[in-house]
């Protein structure tokens, strides 16, 4: 054994390797985010006497637009955090590089600078002008799903020595099992607030699950329709409906998530969305902006099948708001008088092609000289005429004039 191997054994011994192993066990660690894994991971393992200049964990996830996340570690640097959007693995840097071939084969690979597997590793963004000699990268393979990866990189002109990645390997599994529920965790949360919203995401888990749990909802509620989508959906190949769809679901979750709402239901062509704040008012003020930037974005709105139109309805009132359904399949929604009556309003949106119509009690409650009124109009199932109130639109006059 030469005399690199034996002082390295002496200062990082099995005691020190599994001191790391049970830190990445320990609460500790559980408590920490991903920055705070990989430095207090990459300050333990410098400690331990292993040449580590550059780690990075590549966790992989569940994201409607994001494929992972890197996060890099380098002695007394800040942390680099890089979160990687689907198609990155087709990039130069990417496509033949030894991080790709550990995901897609859960094989673990060490590659010198200069071998014949080299690839140009250095040039991907984390490794890059580092005068790094040599990568370890090994596959963090969950249970099922898709296969994260962690990289160990040193600048020793030597690279890492044998007893290196045999105390590195001992510590991979700690590292798996500490990573796969980091991802477990962020999947959970990423598919709960994107299929079913971040307000009725943060019930479920706090585990008001059971059927016919349910409670009052004060707010204001907004359904937003979209109009011709029958005529454009008749016209157009579907691939193109699906797109213009997408667009047109842009224009308006944004719009509601950026005023504080929550989109509660996606019904064909329309947004179901409603805004809880301290008071009626306060309520009602961020539907109304929210609302007023739909209308905004898809004015903004390009294609070469022409604008995207949709009419919206306000209303403020109660609601009876949890799980319906039957008892092994259930829906967090909302039903009630008021949630009837929205949807009412945005049918005479439809008849008389305004573009925003609010009811009286929200009229009432936002104040806001911006809202005009529009006539009192018959509602199907409701005994009383409803007085609307409609946006001071331009538009809409000279609409109605033509």
């Amino acid at each position: 054994m030469d005399t690199q191997n034996t002082t390295w054994l002496r200062q990082a011994s099995k005691d020190t390797v599994a001191a790391i192993v049970e830190w990445l066990s320990g609460n500790e660690c559980h408590d920490l985010d991903e920055a705070g894994l990989v430095a207090g991971l990459g300050r333990r393992l410098r400690a331990s006497g292993l040449p580590i200049d550059r780690l990075a964990l590549h966790m992989r996830t569940l994201h409607p637009s994001i494929l992972g996340r890197t996060v890099a570690w380098t002695p007394r640097e800040p942390i680099e955090i890089h979160d990687r959007e689907h198609g990155i693995m087709a990039l130069p840097d990417f496509a033949d590089s030894p991080l790709r071939h550990v995901m897609e084969t859960g094989e673990a690979v060490p590659v010198r600078t200069g071998s014949p597997a080299d690839r140009g590793w250095t040039q991907m963004d984390v490794f890059r002008r580092r005068g790094l000699t040599e990568l370890f990268v090994a596959p963090l393979s969950n249970v099922d799903g898709p296969v994260s990866a962690v990289s160990f990189c040193t600048a020793e002109p030597e690279g890492f020595l044998p007893t290196h990645r045999e105390a590195l390997e001992r510590v991979l599994p700690a590292l798996r099992n500490v990573c796969e529920l980091r991802v477990l965790r962020q999947t959970e949360l990423t598919l709960f607030d994107t299929y079913i919203g971040t307000a009725t995401s943060k019930r479920i888990l706090a585990g008001r699950i059971r059927r016919g749990q349910v409670e009052t909802l004060k707010a204001a509620l907004m359904l937003c329709d979209l109009r011709g989508f029958t005529a454009l959906s008749n016209r157009l190949p579907n691939a193109r409906i699906l797109a213009l769809l997408d667009s047109y679901f842009d224009c308006v979750v944004h719009a509601i998530t950026a005023a504080g709402g929550d989109v509660l239901k996606f019904m064909g062509d329309a947004v179901l969305a409603f805004f809880q704040d301290e008071d009626a008012a306060s309520s009602c003020a961020a539907a109304f902006e929210s609302a007023r930037g739909v209308l905004e974005n898809l004015q903004q709105f390009a294609s070469t099948e022409g604008r995207l139109e949709a009419g919206v309805a306000l209303h403020y009132g109660e609601a009876s708001y949890g799980n319906i359904g039957s008892a092994s399949r259930l829906d967090f929604t909302v039903i009630g008088s008021d949630v009837n009556l929205v949807s009412r309003i945005q049918g005479v949106c439809s008849k008389t092609g305004h573009r925003l119509l609010s009811s009286k009690r929200f009229a009432t409650a936002l104040g806001d000289a911006a809202l005009v009124p529009a006539g009192a109009y018959d509602l199907a199932g409701f005994t009383e005429a409803e007085e609307l109130f409609a946006l001071d639109d331009p538009a809409h006059k000279d609409a109605s004039r033509q």
